[in-house]
């Protein structure tokens, strides 16, 4: 299931930025993982909503197999 949260929940994770997001302030993408989901936010919007989903749900995002 996907949900969206504040960011001031998930504050404490250590986020990182997409490495297809650009220098120029374009559309850019954060993901932080903890044991069983992984967090994604809008960089420009760190106080934002937070949409979390399952690893195999990131995974097949990916195009990964877990």
């Amino acid at each position: 299931m996907n949900t969206a949260e504040s960011s001031a929940v998930v504050s404490d994770l250590v986020w990182f930025k997409s490495s297809y997001s650009g220098t120029e302030g374009g559309q850019c993408v954060e993901v932080a993982a903890d044991p069983g989901v992984v967090h994604v936010r809008d960089s420009k919007a760190v106080a934002g909503p937070v949409i979390r989903v399952s690893r195999a749900a990131w995974a097949g995002f990916l195009g990964r197999r877990r």
